[in-house]
């Protein structure tokens, strides 16, 4: 096992010992008709029922959600209270899908005029496995059991806007965490679709302190920022009834041709298996494409990755080329380019060919490789000329050596700035877009 790999596997270890996260039960111990992901035993309330209700946004299910992170207080748990979901969305094929996630009530109160506002949370790459869901992230903020590791690294921003006494909602993604499909990773309609069911759900959970008049904002980075950005794009034909008062897209896959390549042989080549099985899983007629192209290894990476959290990715297919994968020594990204149909598939996944509604903040780190810093700047042109209120802010940073370490540092370091410029927007307050300028910047 390379250096790297081992000492990774020890800051995870050392990690869940000091957070007291304790190893996840065995298959073993689960009942038969247990859902059980990689070891991981996923509960009951995960498996959708098998009639779904017509209303997309309708609430399914809900039961209480225990936060790892909680404190108590005279006003209720902090940073709130945590209520667990099972919603109705559709899918880029039309098809009902039943969507899981949470909805945050937090103790802090609002300090801004009218309805507490709410905030639609879409989480970063997260993985695959139904144990990565962002839901369980919040119960499990770090999960380690000698086959997973997942690590709820969005907590820390819902965290914040709680602080602020904005409600939020986190969706988990079609397929991600439900346990009736496989996740439609980076699927453009899918992701905005579920974003904007999230809405519409937390406004049917007992006890919400949101109303139908609450302002609402968007957030997301990474696989999040696409989710939000498709959102934003959406809304005016999907959900007329969800007014969105602000959308931060960070860092999003807005052309994902450009992004495959990106990815292929990074730190997170493994998510370029998500992606395939997230297309085959959209479009079953791709399937007699893969099969012609793909090798023995390729079709059994893409099983390994289905049931793989960010976490185990990195660990096991850090700088993996898609070469290795296919029957001819061709690149994924070289056979996308020969095989129509794939061409055309990722073309309508394309972001930026919609206005977007409502203000929007674009934000990508300059020396962002994974998701290329050029198409996210290109998403932010492309929405000013759709006459868009964009802000696009260019996240400036030394070059860390490490694909991953230039994707996620502006994560960390523009995620204040990103919350409160939301916030001003939930305030009601006007944001200074920077479509005139935009031109001009490198």
């Amino acid at each position: 096992m390379p250096l790297r790999t081992r000492l990774l596997s020890l800051a995870v270890t050392v990690t869940a010992a000091c957070l007291g996260v304790q190893a996840v039960p065995a298959a073993a111990a689960t009942a038969p008709d247990t859902v059980v992901s990689r070891g991981v035993p996923i509960p009951a309330f995960y498996q959708p029922p098998a009639a779904l209700p017509a209303a997309d946004g309708a609430l399914i299910r809900s039961e209480p959600l225990p936060l790892a992170l909680s404190l108590p207080s005279i006003n209720g748990p902090l940073p709130g209270r945590a209520t667990r979901l099972m919603y109705k969305s559709t899918d880029s094929a039309g098809r009902p899908a039943a969507v899981t996630g949470a909805y945050l009530e937090p103790a802090a109160a609002w300090r801004g005029g009218g309805a507490r506002p709410l905030v639609a949370l879409a989480p970063g790459t997260m993985g695959q496995g139904d144990q990565c869901a962002a839901s369980l992230g919040l119960e499990h903020p770090l999960l380690f059991n000698g086959l997973t590791v997942s690590v709820g690294y969005e907590d820390l921003a819902i965290y914040r806007l709680l602080a602020k006494g904005i409600a939020v909602v986190v969706t988990d993604y079609v397929g991600l965490g439900a346990t009736d499909r496989l996740h439609t990773y980076v699927n453009r309609v899918d992701g905005g679709h579920a974003v904007l069911d999230a809405v519409r759900a937390a406004r049917s959970v007992a006890g919400a302190s949101i109303t139908p008049e609450s302002r609402v904002g968007l957030f997301g980075y990474s696989e999040g920022g696409g989710a939000t950005a498709a959102a934003a794009e959406l809304q005016p034909s999907y959900a007329p009834d969800v007014t969105l008062s602000g959308t931060y897209a960070g860092a999003p896959p807005a052309d994902l041709t450009e992004v495959t390549e990106a990815i292929d042989g990074s730190d997170l080549a493994g998510a370029l298996g998500w992606a395939i099985n997230g297309f085959l899983q959209s479009d079953p007629d791709l399937k007699p494409i893969a099969e012609a192209h793909l090798n023995a290894a390729g079709r059994a990476a893409l099983a390994d990755l289905s049931t793989m959290c960010v976490g185990d990715a990195i660990l096991h297919y850090t700088s993996r080329r898609s070469t290795a994968w296919t029957d001819d020594g061709r690149s994924i990204g070289d056979i996308i380019r020969t095989e129509p149909a794939l061409h055309s598939f990722l073309d309508a996944q394309r972001i930026g060919r919609l206005r977007p509604a409502g203000p929007v903040r674009v934000a990508t780190g300059v020396m962002d490789d994974l998701v290329p810093h050029a198409q996210a700047r290109r998403l932010a042109a492309d929405w000013c000329r759709a006459g868009a209120e964009v802000t696009y802010v260019p996240v400036v940073l030394p070059d860390l050596g490490r694909a991953l370490l230039n994707h996620f540092a502006p994560l960390l370091t523009d995620q204040g700035a990103a919350v409160t410029w939301l916030a001003d927007r939930l305030y009601g307050r006007t944001a200074a877009g920077t479509c005139a300028t935009l031109p001009a910047q490198p």
